[in-house]
């Protein structure tokens, strides 16, 4: 799998985290065709999941999902993961290295920058521009905590679009496991058990 398509991976997977798929969107989900290879499995999901769902569910299943009445059952942030607790030291550190990288906020944007959603549109950003920090970026930023945040989203009772797009995400980022972590390097998982 070239750059090229890591960053359209990531683009797709933020812009699912970010908000669910409407109109020209999710009539592209619905014609996805998966050919052989590491992610056919999760974008055949994909396709069957956007297909048997309407607009409406799908904004009512990521508003249960990620916002809820207070919370939603899936609180996808890196320092939830890695603390327990939003606004954390996880985030002071990516807010460095994102101002290290040129990275700025945009005005509008609510949640805090170790969205998932955020990560993800960095990450297909500097995959697209072959930059040479995506590789320490995901090994700092999002190796530590997305797989746990993935198997979560499938078990949560209120996933059944984003159950497909968590197995998609699992598998992509299963292969970014082995392409960007070093070799020999100690996989340690610091989530929340």
């Amino acid at each position: 799998m070239n750059e090229t398509i890591r960053s359209d991976i990531y683009a797709l997977l933020a812009s699912l985290w970010r908000a669910p798929p409407a109109g020209e969107q999710l009539q592209w989900l619905r014609t996805l065709e998966a050919t052989p290879g590491p992610l056919a499995r999760g974008l055949g999901l994909l396709q069957l999941a956007a297909s048997s769902r309407s607009e409406q569910e799908l904004a009512e299943e990521y508003q249960d999902l990620f916002i809820g009445l207070g919370r939603g059952e899936i609180v996808p942030f890196a320092s939830w993961y890695l603390t327990g607790s939003l606004m954390e030291m996880p985030l002071a550190v990516l807010r460095r290295d994102l101002a290290r990288l040129g990275f700025e906020r945009q005005s509008g944007v609510c949640e805090p920058e170790d969205h998932l959603a955020a990560l993800c549109e960095v990450m297909a950003i500097l995959c697209a521009e072959e930059h040479p920090a995506r590789n320490p970026f995901f090994e700092q930023h999002l190796a530590p905590w997305v797989g746990a945040c993935c198997r979560d989203q499938q078990k949560a009772g209120s996933a059944a679009f984003y159950r497909s797009v968590a197995a998609l995400a699992d598998d992509f980022f299963t292969q970014e496991m082995a392409l960007r972590l070093p070799f020999g390097a100690p996989r340690v998982d610091f989530s929340r058990q």
